[in-house]
């Protein structure tokens, strides 16, 4: 309202440039309660209260509680660079693009459980599913065979995000040597690696290998 056009004794509220909430602001939102305290950051209360807002206010913006978490989906996705599956060999291409798989969610390795929770229906990532799939099928793939493959490399690529997450070392058998001698033997090798890193990220390169290997039909 032009100020001069009100009533006298009225207060002029000034309508702000930019909405409060956005659907953006909400995903964010719950991205980093997510990157905070695991999947049970993202309750559409506990958003709510970060924005401090009243929960009903969200529904203005998204629809439902599983709209938000394939937003949530959306925000991480959109760090995988699918463009290798169209213009690499298909086998170079599998190794960028996986690479860059692991990397978009090494960087929010806590929001993994919580996409398992719903289907992934995002369209950012859909469209990266469509480059894996032309991809595939120009290998040879059969298109029922396309989404178990893009199922393994999934399923490695955010297993290994998991393994990063967690102690870079899980594995202990000090004061049981005598008992395990070849695994005691392996586990004392680690000594000599980078203490920040000394599995999970040689465990994915060679495990990307081996599938890469295995990723043409017979």
């Amino acid at each position: 309202m032009d100020p001069r056009l009100a009533p006298k004794g009225e207060a002029v509220i000034a309508r702000p440039h930019t909405p409060l909430l956005s659907r953006d602001l909400i995903a964010r939102t719950a991205l980093a309660l997510v990157d905070r305290h695991g999947p049970d950051g993202a309750s559409v209360r506990r958003v709510a209260a970060r924005l401090g807002v009243n929960p009903a206010s969200l529904y203005n913006h998204v629809p439902n509680r599983a709209a938000m978490v394939e937003d949530v989906r959306a925000l991480v996705s959109a760090h995988i660079d699918s463009k290798p599956l169209r213009e690499l060999p298909w086998e170079e291409a599998l190794r960028a693009w996986g690479r860059s798989y692991r990397r978009a969610f090494a960087r929010h390795a806590r929001v993994v459980p919580l996409l398992m929770t719903e289907r992934a229906s995002a369209p950012v990532l859909l469209s990266q599913y469509e480059d894996f799939a032309a991809a595939a099928e120009a290998a040879g793939w059969a298109p029922r065979d396309v989404i178990p493959l893009l199922t393994a490399f999934e399923s490695f690529i955010l297993g290994s995000v998991l393994d990063m997450s967690g102690p870079s070392v899980v594995f202990d058998p000090t004061g049981q040597e005598e008992a395990f001698p070849r695994f005691s033997a392996a586990f004392a090798t680690l000594a000599d690696e980078d203490p920040d890193d000394p599995v999970a990220t040689r465990a994915f390169e060679r495990g990307l290998d081996m599938l890469i290997a295995s990723a043409r039909p017979r």
